[in-house]
């Protein structure tokens, strides 16, 4: 959603090439974006974006050895919250509604934020 520089979420793009902020990602994270980006945009796109993330200095790879199978409805998004988990994140950003389950989970705890959230947040970083 924010890669294309006509997106109104490219500042989010931006700042991670400003090295604004740290974007936590394991192995299964990084195939995942490969995979959503290449089906939804085109697959060369996909590679140079993940060689981008992949050469920064503001990402912070993990590789969870525990699975808190916390999301029950999409068994698949697990793989954000237990990055997020050994990372010690601050938030996941998300717009996916399965994740919604983490508002109510008091152990572990994992706080999500939306993207217009997050928008807001980065733009904060800029004043």
């Amino acid at each position: 959603m924010a890669i294309s520089s006509r997106s109104i979420y490219n500042t989010i793009w931006n700042a991670f090439l400003d090295e604004k902020y740290v974007l936590c990602v394991s192995n299964e994270i990084i195939n995942e974006y490969e995979e959503v980006i290449g089906r939804n945009v085109n697959p060369r796109l996909a590679e140079m974006v993940i060689l981008t993330m992949l050469k920064r200095r503001n990402v912070e790879r993990v590789q969870p050895t525990y699975r808190f199978n916390l999301i029950k409805s999409d068994p698949d998004d697990n793989k954000f919250v237990d990055c997020a988990l050994v990372a010690n994140a601050r938030f996941i950003v998300t717009e996916d509604h399965h994740f919604d389950i983490l508002r109510q989970t008091t152990f572990p705890s994992v706080a999500i934020i939306d993207i217009d959230g997050f928008l807001e947040e980065i733009k904060q970083m800029y004043q």
